[in-house]
């Protein structure tokens, strides 16, 4: 999907799991909660199976139709936890803690604002956020669309979403340049957020800045090892540099994380063909890919 720069594979695995429905058209509502899913997929290692099952939990603890929309989801240990009502909720062990988090994420915000209520302020940003996803959706309104994410980094310029986005539509009008600006603001704004790193690695490709590109898609993979989309654009970076040992560990990497689709039918050729040119066999040793004793 352009508007989020989701790929049709992973649309495909959240159907898969059962968290989202398949459609052609997506929602207002639907179009938050596939940024959701995005964004959990770049910052947690949390596999679509626990996301449903949290998800799910939510919805009877919480008694919430749309968790993902009506909380805000983050990882807690090995789970999703919901920050909701001054309150971090485990819907899955039905335990609550105080959220310490949530009046210094936002102090930055209460100060620009003039002392408005922090929470109110992250609510009608998340407002003003997914309605410029909306407007993504139309060419004619893409304009407004880019004002509305003008606007919110205004008011917060660490918004690492909005500075993805807003990259993302200079980075599909081929301003490649303006594109790297904003995708590297977000990699400052959350060091963590892997998303930000493999848009920035996209942008650099597309640059032929090779290297950038690499190491951009590196530490997206080293943030989120599950990446399969980062594991993928590296094998393909690394091929393009001849480095084509290199660009095997990532397609196998790719193929078992995702391993049906013609996506994954590629990198198997991909891997099959180095593997022959290299007469190298698959020997496992800890993880380990090693030349087969002849």
């Amino acid at each position: 999907m352009r508007i989020l720069h989701l790929h049709a594979r992973q649309l495909v695995a959240w159907e898969r799991a059962g968290l989202i429905s398949p459609n052609e058209h997506y929602s207002f509502e639907e179009l938050g909660r596939l940024r959701t899913l995005r964004d959990l997929q770049a910052t947690t290692r949390i596999s679509a199976k626990s996301i449903r099952a949290s998800v799910d939990a939510m919805q009877r603890v919480g008694g919430m139709r749309n968790p993902l929309m009506e909380a805000s989801a983050v990882r807690r240990g090995s789970r999703l936890a919901f920050r909701h009502g001054g309150a971090l909720v485990d819907p899955l062990t039905q335990q609550l803690a105080f959220d310490f988090d949530t009046t210094g994420a936002r102090q930055l915000s209460v100060v620009r604002s003039g002392g408005q209520d922090p929470a109110r302020q992250a609510a009608e940003l998340q407002e003003m956020f997914l309605r410029a996803v909306k407007l993504e959706e139309n060419p004619a309104t893409i304009p407004a669309s880019i004002e509305i994410y003008r606007e919110i980094l205004a008011v917060r310029p660490e918004h690492a979403p909005a500075l993805i986005n807003l990259g993302t539509i200079h980075y599909n009008l081929r301003e490649y340049e303006l594109a790297e600006n904003l995708y590297r603001r977000a990699t400052v704004a959350d060091p963590d957020y892997a998303l930000a790193f493999f848009d920035l690695g996209n942008v650099l490709d597309e640059m032929q800045q090779l290297d950038q590109a690499t190491a951009a898609y590196q530490k997206a993979v080293a943030l989120v090892p599950h990446y399969a989309d980062a594991h993928y654009n590296l094998a393909l970076s690394y091929e393009r540099q001849g480095q084509r040992r290199r660009a095997l560990r990532h397609w196998l990497a790719y193929v078992r994380l995702d391993p049906t689709g013609p996506w994954s039918s590629h990198a198997k050729d991909q891997a099959r063909k180095i593997l022959n040119a290299e007469k190298l066999s698959i020997v496992s040793r800890g993880g380990r890919l090693v030349k087969a004793a002849g």
